[in-house]
């Protein structure tokens, strides 16, 4: 029977702590709740501080520590400790699959690939170029790698970032957006832009350079010669804030509007209302998530043409692009944009058809049949023993349940 037929039991590890939440940790939660919504037992490990919030198929390791990892800081836990933390899940999960989120990332998810065996599978989320953080690990996983069964990157530019660094390949499973949830979202006038008072948008954490902020802070008085009623919506966690824009842009800081960051729900509006959503980000991305969410929402975006974001915006046919760390480049191509409605209305609609292959009951299934695969070429996943381990543990996996060490 298919493994999207029959109910599995399902351990999704993440690496980076839900106290402030990224790509990676939406990415883990929409997948989980997908999966449970088809029925089946989902189990997800991560990192989370005792006061923040988590869903009930969630279980905590405990408090992470804040560590800079590819130009920003992810908090994640290792250790002993949690070693053992995370041998009593596997244990009490018996899961049929264990599907790892970077693996290779010194948290969770190395932790829990030298502990189990049986059907695993692995998603990769980072892009680099170079990687001396990876280069560094891999001599740790170098053979607990062999033990993955099946290995998923969720973009071409992830998927090279494996080859190149840890050898192997990967079948490329875009992460997932609930595309009606942005659909459907109601607009709200706060942010509605009109052709006189146009909003440009920005969602990303504010102070992690990679994100771009400052190539569009750097758009805005160039922007507002041509369309002076024009706002700039930012939204996101960080340090900087009005007082950083009137800094760098004297009177025309009133142009632009720091939210803080938003709801799920907020977000959607947001997006929702729009005249453009701007992606000004300079590196470091595997996917685009938020520029796919954009699009779902029916904003026209305008992203930096990094690899990735040319891909999910279909060489720019789905979003219009510009240079990538160039302001003067955005404030033209912005300006560009908002003088030519026939063109984002164009943009918008090939985006509408674009999204569907994003959208999370495509994306589950793809995940699902990996893990069909994972399934049918290994044995039931068990606990491994090692020199620090009790003999007694009982095995994870419906082959395993009940075995002895």
């Amino acid at each position: 029977m298919r493994a999207d037929q029959r109910r599995l039991r399902i351990g999704i590890v993440c690496p980076y702590s839900f106290d402030v939440p990224g790509g990676v940790q939406f990415h883990v939660r929409d997948l989980a709740e997908s999966l449970i919504a088809r029925g089946h037992q989902v189990s997800v490990l991560a990192p989370a501080d005792d006061d923040t919030p988590i869903p009930g198929y969630m279980t905590s390791v405990g408090r992470a520590i804040p560590v800079r990892y590819n130009g920003s800081v992810a908090r994640m836990t290792f250790g002993p400790l949690t070693a053992a933390r995370v041998r009593r899940w596997l244990a009490a999960g018996e899961f049929d699959v264990l599907h790892l989120h970077e693996p290779v990332t010194p948290s969770l998810g190395m932790l829990a690939l030298w502990i189990a065996d049986g059907p695993i599978v692995a998603t990769f989320h980072t892009a680099l170029i170079r990687s001396r953080p990876l280069q560094m690990a891999y001599p740790l996983v170098r053979q607990s790698m062999e033990k993955i069964s099946a290995r998923i990157a969720v973009s071409e530019d992830a998927r090279r970032t494996l080859i190149e660094h840890l050898g192997g390949d990967a079948v490329v499973i875009p992460n997932g957006v609930y595309v009606s949830n942005f659909r459907d979202a109601v607009a709200d006038p706060r942010w509605v832009g009109t052709s006189d008072a146009p909003t440009i948008a920005f969602l990303g954490r504010l102070d992690e350079p990679r994100k771009g902020l400052p190539v569009l802070l750097g758009a805005v008085s160039e922007v507002l010669m041509r369309h002076p009623g024009a706002r700039f919506l930012i939204a996101g966690r960080g340090d900087t804030g009005p007082d950083d824009a009137r800094e760098l842009l004297g009177d025309d800081a009133r142009a632009v509007e720091f939210l803080g960051p938003l709801t799920d729900e907020d977000k959607a509006a947001l997006l929702s209302s729009v005249t453009v959503y701007c992606g000004p980000q300079t590196g470091g991305e595997s996917f685009g998530i938020v520029l796919v969410e954009a699009m779902s929402a029916g904003a026209c975006v305008v992203a930096s043409d990094l690899g990735a974001f040319r891909r999910v915006l279909e060489d720019g046919a789905a979003g219009v692009l510009f240079a990538s760390g160039d302001s003067h480049a955005l404030a033209q191509t912005l300006v560009a944009t908002l003088d030519d409605p026939e063109r984002r209305a164009a943009v918008v609609e090939h985006a509408g058809r674009a999204v569907v292959r994003y959208d999370w009951s495509s994306v589950t299934t793809e995940v699902l049949t990996v893990y069909e695969m994972a399934v049918a070429t290994q044995g039931a996943t068990s606990v491994r023993e090692d020199p620090t381990s009790v003999r007694g543990h009982r095995g994870l996996g419906a082959g395993a349940r009940g075995s002895r060490r």
